[in-house]
């Protein structure tokens, strides 16, 4: 490797890892803040805690390294230009392209690993993330309640002065207030001496055992009643209360969505799994099919067919001539009966086709994502590179302004597509591709104007062609007007 290769590839490397850096640590705060709700006050131990941002830290990979492809190659180019090593290399006869040449190279083996990476690590590590998060109730069933406040579990607040046990799973001093669900009033209070939290790690309830306490209600319904009998009261050794774990953390049903999905498969278990899934949707709209015609085969009586009777084509006049009224009323409700059937099972069987062609595109969606995040390296590298070299700055001012915002282009565009392909608004390949697409022409045109030397036209040279155009149009139209 020559001197200069090794240089550039040295700066690159230093800037880029330096970038992945700070960048990967920003997104994993931003999953503690997401996550947050279900870390803080749940006596989790530090180990606990590291496990689950080591499971969920893969999941910022394929954010965080074409961005920091983007801002390295910005940085690195524009701080080339604006020292004038760029063109020291030119007066020596060295082109961006030659320059670029060894970046091209590592940013491959870049693309390679990031490809092994999404394809192997990242659902490998989601399959623990989500695993993680869905038994850490389970197996800390202590962590719904802390000592010392009220804890809102749904339609029950409780609060216990404290927890003991190998697991924090015995309490002391508990003061329950249970909420009516159909007018929100609170009328009923239970306090206990101890009690004990027990859950099972296949099932969402969990029953607290309550001992030696009492249970109050409120039963009046005005103020007379209260006068005459202020509350219920009532003795217990032991009381069990189930309570469901969904109604205070919705991370189950989050869960739903994401435990055993596409993002848990390598490319291998999607192909084995969209092939099941198309043979399933053809085998289900097939069935549909038959259905459907032996439902509206039936909609004639078929133990009329045995017998000697002509039939005869009915006509609306002939049906609305009919006098009398019991029969008209018989048929008329026999025949919306009939059309509302109709309409029904069509409309479910249109519902079911639909979600399965949507949990197909989901799939789809997910192995085409896997080459996306591979390729984005490249094209963010050949947008960032030139864009540097054109711009000549370098450090964190303009080049972070101008990545970020190429970025959430980027991304949003690619959201875009996702969403709009699973709704079957467009193919998965289209919506995962879509934003690459786009961006593509850019990189193109950045990577010309560098290595041509150009620069970015500004906004008055780029529209100069189109105002002169229309200024000749309009000189034209006012001197055929005078004469």
């Amino acid at each position: 490797m020559k001197i200069l290769d090794r240089y550039i590839l040295t700066s690159f490397v230093k800037t880029f890892l330096s970038v992945f850096t700070i960048l990967f640590f920003i997104f994993v705060l931003q999953g503690i803040w997401v996550f947050i709700g279900e870390l803080a006050g749940k006596d989790l131990d530090f180990i606990t805690i590291l496990k689950f941002l080591f499971f969920y830290s893969p999941k910022m990979i394929p954010m965080v390294l074409p961005l920091s492809v983007l801002l390295a190659s910005i940085m690195t180019f524009g701080d080339f230009s604006e020292n004038y090593e760029f063109a020291a290399m030119k007066s020596a006869g060295i082109s961006l392209q030659r320059a670029m040449r060894s970046l091209i190279i590592f940013i491959f083996l870049l693309t390679g690993l990031s490809f092994w990476f999404t394809n192997n690590v990242a659902p490998k590590s989601e399959y623990k993330f989500v695993n993680m998060r869905k038994n850490i109730i389970h197996t800390k069933p202590a962590m719904a309640i802390t000592a010392g406040q009220f804890n809102d579990l749904g339609a029950i607040n409780i609060r216990v002065d404290e927890k003991y046990g190998e697991k924090d799973e015995k309490l002391r001093n508990i003061t329950m207030h249970m909420i009516n669900q159909q007018n929100s009033e609170n009328k009923t209070v239970i306090k206990a001496e101890t009690g004990k939290i027990e859950t099972n790690e296949n099932s969402s309830i969990l029953k607290l055992h309550l001992y030696n306490g009492n249970y109050y209600e409120d039963t009046a319904k005005n103020y007379r009643q209260r006068n005459r009998k202020p509350f219920v009261k009532a003795n217990f050794k032991h009381y069990i209360l189930s309570i469901d774990l969904s109604e205070f953390d919705k991370s189950d049903e989050e869960l739903q969505e994401i435990s055993n999905t596409a993002n848990m498969m390598d490319i291998s278990q999607l192909n084995y799994t969209i092939d099941s899934l198309s043979t399933n949707y053809n085998s289900e709209v097939t069935s549909q099919n038959e259905a459907s015609k032996q439902n509206n085969n039936l909609l004639l009586n078929n133990d009329l067919k045995d017998k000697n009777i002509v039939y005869k084509t009915v006509t609306l006049d002939s049906l609305l001539s009919i006098k009398k009224r019991s029969t008209k009323i018989s048929i008329y409700s026999n025949a919306s009966a009939v059309a509302e059937s109709i309409k029904f099972n069509t409309q479910n069987n249109k519902n079911t086709l639909s979600e399965k062609s949507k949990h197909i595109n989901r799939h789809w969606i997910a192995l085409y994502e896997k080459l996306v995040i591979a390729f984005s390296c490249i094209l963010m590298f050949f947008i960032g590179a030139p864009l540097g070299a054109i711009i000549r700055k370098g450090g964190l001012g303009l080049p972070m302004v101008f990545a970020v915002l190429i970025f959430i282009i980027y991304h949003f565009i690619n959201t875009f597509g996702k969403k709009l392909a699973q709704e079957d608004g467009i193919t998965p390949f289209l919506g995962s591709w879509l934003s690459t697409l786009i961006l593509a022409p850019f990189a193109i045109t950045f990577t010309y104007k560098a290595t041509r030397d150009r620069g970015i036209n500004s906004i008055d040279n780029m529209l100069y062609p189109i105002t002169n155009y229309l200024k000749t149009k309009f000189k034209k139209k006012n001197n055929t007007e005078n004469v």
